[in-house]
């Protein structure tokens, strides 16, 4: 796929996530893909998309208004598309998850192979702790 495919494909996906059409979002992962999530917290570790899509039906219903992200820069090199993102979903809980984001998402044969988060740790246990 050309690196402006690569974009696109990654500018779809979460536009399909903020969309709340999870199905959809987890189906433009290779079945052997993976998503790890950096830091320390009860989130971080590595999954694989039985796991990512568990992880998903956890969090959904703390935020019923959806969870958005938005991509605000992309930059691509062969299969790599590097993205600088903000997110923003109102919890059950009361509060509020705004966190910012690097996604270093890899492509293989059309559809997502990898993907690296990194984002504020110390947001994430404060938003998800009860």
């Amino acid at each position: 796929m050309s690196i402006e495919s690569n974009k696109a494909l990654v500018t779809r996906f979460w536009q399909t996530f903020s969309d709340g059409k999870y199905a959809d979002a987890l189906g433009m992962l290779n079945d052997d893909a993976t998503w790890w999530v950096a830091g320390t917290t009860a989130l971080s570790r590595t999954y694989s998309k039985p796991e990512f899509a568990k992880l998903l039906e956890q969090i959904v219903p703390m935020a019923p208004k959806g969870l958005r992200v938005t991509p605000k820069l992309l930059t691509a090199e062969g299969e790599r598309v590097s993205v600088e993102a903000e997110s923003y979903a109102e919890f059950t809980n009361g509060r509020t998850y705004r966190n910012i984001y690097h996604f270093m998402m890899v492509i293989r044969d059309g559809k997502l192979s990898a993907v690296r988060e990194y984002l504020d740790t110390e947001h994430v246990t404060a938003t998800f702790a009860p």
